[in-house]
């Protein structure tokens, strides 16, 4: 049977299809509207929302920028009439301040120092005769048996890690410098178990040359106390008392306030009535003094 054709299956009365207007085409690069859907009627679907326009939205206001927390205020240097005062102060209540390590070379007070880390110097110079004796050169300490060297060292504290020090440097001064001590601070600080304040005793109290300021714990306290510096580190107060103090003072001014530390300004309870440098001193981080 042939196939009708959609034509001949319309039925009779049915009006003819009118065409429908003729399509606009869009310029070339720019979109067509779509009109937007009718919604739906179906139970329960949600409706469909036109799209919003795409007009430009206005600006949103943006919140200023929040302002910048305080910078840590720079220390103010120390007045320098006041620094004088506090030095002519110190001269004159130890005319006499030396090095309290006892030696008799310059490698003497090499060992002596490198034993002195957490000890006193009493100690130390108990220990050190025996010491000195049983091994007199540089090479006679490198070639120690390590069991022998803490042995005679032990009342120091730390003595197996001291030991290493002072074998591990005096090999260095044997290798190197034929067993004698070096007068620099670059050639000291260069030896294995060698540091700045070691380098600094050495130079400053065997050789006398003024390569820096030895910093301990007595000079770290009271360069803070007398508000010399705010630096907690070392090797920054060291750096920053050094253009305090006259260079030809920098080896005294340490034996001054390591003397002053423990002869007046203690840690806990400063006796600050008796303390020649009341009149000059902050007297910074103090609570309760005597």
């Amino acid at each position: 049977m042939p196939r009708k054709s959609p034509r001949s299956r319309r039925k009779a009365g049915t009006p003819p299809r009118v065409p429908s207007a003729a399509r606009v085409r869009s310029a070339p690069g720019k979109s067509r509207a779509r009109p937007a859907r009718a919604a739906r009627s179906m139970k329960g679907a949600r409706p469909v929302v036109p799209a919003r326009s795409r007009a430009r939205r206005p600006a949103q206001r943006l919140r200023p920028a929040a302002a910048p927390g305080p910078r840590r205020a720079r220390a103010a240097t120390p007045d320098p009439v006041r620094v004088r005062a506090v030095l002519e102060q110190l001269r004159e209540a130890y005319p006499d301040a030396r090095c309290a390590l006892h030696f008799a070379t310059p490698l003497q007070l090499l060992i002596a120092t490198i034993l002195s880390a957490q000890c006193t110097d009493e100690r130390v110079n108990i220990v050190t005769p025996a010491l000195f004796a049983r091994y007199p050169d540089a090479a006679a300490f490198a070639n120690a048996t390590p069991a022998e060297l803490e042995r005679l060292i032990h009342s120091t504290g730390f003595f197996r890690q001291k030991a290493k020090s002072i074998r591990d440097s005096c090999a260095d001064l044997v290798a190197r410098y034929g067993g004698e001590v070096p007068r620099t601070i670059d050639e000291l600080t260069a030896l294995r178990g060698v540091g700045r304040k070691t380098a600094n005793v050495v130079l400053g109290n065997a050789y006398g040359i003024a390569s820096g300021i030895v910093v301990d714990t007595h000079v770290a306290r009271l360069a803070a106390r007398l508000g010399f510096t705010r630096e907690t580190d070392p090797v920054k107060i060291e750096m920053a008392l050094m253009p305090l103090v006259p260079r030809e003072q920098w080896t005294l001014f340490s034996h001054w306030l390591i003397l002053h530390g423990r002869a007046a300004c203690n840690a806990r309870k400063p006796r600050c009535s008796m303390c020649p440098l009341s009149p000059h001193c902050p007297k910074i981080g103090v609570t309760l003094s005597q």
